[in-house]
């Protein structure tokens, strides 16, 4: 597939969307992605079967996909979430990730680690007939029941929110296919590295052995 002459990200459905302050600062953006070119990106996704994450530095994607890393990488939505969300960016390290399948070990409650500044997650599932799976804003780290948001699990939702000690967030247990692209703005340099590092081990325990993760061990 070739590039799009047009932006792939819709910049203004972020602008337009307010920063909810409660329990953390959070957006819930939809059709982040443009829709001429949304089901053409949803089909493009690399093939990912084992859970997991997987940084999109390793893999070759065809240039219309590309052009989508590109666009997350780039100034104009560093500028952007800056100001929405009040944080310095400039300069700070990103890496992008991409998920394909969960099992019944993902979506536990949890806050990001602390050498994260900001994530920025996008579904690209053309359908979500489930009511399981969908990442919820949760008010403490004790229910998946205590939420203010439920984020559909649809392709070009974006869910955007700044890391805090009280980001708790999770999602009810879904067991196939659930594609997800993660882009994180870190810290610092040190923190790119671990991150790398610990991708790097991870890649290499999925080829010593692929039946356990596929298998969800």
């Amino acid at each position: 597939m070739n590039k799009s002459a047009v932006p792939l990200l819709n910049l203004m459905n972020l602008q337009n969307t307010p920063v909810q302050t409660a329990p953390f600062p959070y957006a819930v953006i939809p059709n982040f992605i443009n829709t001429d070119y949304l089901t053409q990106l949803v089909r493009s996704f690399p093939s990912i079967t084992h859970r997991g994450s997987v940084p999109v530095s390793t893999i070759t994607c065809d240039p219309l996909f590309q052009q989508l890393i590109d666009e997350l990488e780039g100034s104009a939505l560093r500028a952007l979430i800056a100001e929405k969300f009040s944080i310095e960016l400039e300069n700070k390290p990103t890496i992008i990730t991409l998920r394909g399948h969960t099992t019944p070990r993902d979506g536990h409650i949890h806050t990001d680690s602390k050498d994260k500044l900001i994530t920025v997650l996008i579904y690209m599932n053309e359908n979500w007939n489930s009511r399981e799976g969908q990442l919820r804003i949760l008010n403490g780290e004790h229910s998946l029941d205590d939420y203010v948001a439920e984020v559909p699990a649809l392709a070009g939702t974006c869910l955007i929110f700044k890391v805090t000690p009280n980001c708790w967030h999770g999602h009810t247990t879904f067991t196939g296919k659930r594609l997800s692209l993660q882009l994180n703005y870190l810290i610092d340099e040190a923190a790119l590295a671990k991150h790398h590092q610990h991708h790097y081990f991870s890649a290499k325990l999925k080829r010593w052995f692929p039946w356990a993760f596929a298998r969800g061990y």
